[in-house]
């Protein structure tokens, strides 16, 4: 497939799912919303152009470079690691369904204790909140832990996502990092 899917390969991409980027022990499991159908017609995530997880992860100090989605499983090898909430491809996340969202964070809670991450980061605070059902959480580190796991969440970096800046978005990866640096060994 060409790096930029055709319009029929959009439309097949719909309700399709993304192998995760996962193995035990990682220092941050980052979570997505559920990917979109660029990304489910690649087969990466956050593969659409404009979305900035991978600026935001370079700019954060998690990558010694700038990254491209089809390198996602080098990620494996600097203890980073990538699924989502929900894993069907849709258009937009605002076709997902509070209940999906609730399931999908009990379903993302069973990955957190089966694979031990030191920390999620869940990528998108409307999705936590939904999911996990904490109406008031705020970007940041939550006091909910899953098992050892502790939980961040991060600003959703979606090019709709216009009120964080990419040099915002960096600085709340940053954040993170530095959280993630100082607590590997647990």
């Amino acid at each position: 497939m060409s790096t930029r899917p055709t319009k029929d390969q959009l439309a097949a991409a719909h309700n399709k799912t993304i192998e995760d980027v996962i193995a035990p022990d990682l220092d941050v499991l980052f979570c997505g919303i559920n990917p979109g159908l660029y990304s489910g017609a690649l087969g990466q995530h956050f593969a659409r152009p404009g979305n900035r997880f991978w600026p935001a992860l370079h700019a954060g100090g998690f990558t010694p470079r700038l990254y491209k989605p089809s390198e996602q499983e080098d990620l494996l090898k600097l203890g980073l690691g990538i699924t989502n909430v929900v894993p069907r491809t849709t258009a937009r996340a605002d076709e997902l369904t509070d209940d999906e969202l609730r399931e999908g964070g009990k379903r993302l809670a069973a990955k957190v204790l089966e694979y031990h991450p030191r920390w999620l980061a869940v990528v998108g605070i409307t999705a936590y909140r939904t999911a996990f059902g904490f109406p008031k959480a705020q970007v940041g580190p939550q006091e909910h832990k899953i098992g050892e796991t502790r939980v961040w969440v991060l600003p959703n970096p979606s090019g709709l996502n216009a009120h964080w800046t990419p040099t915002a978005l960096g600085q709340e990866f940053a954040k993170l990092r530095a959280a993630s640096r100082s607590r590997r060994n647990r």
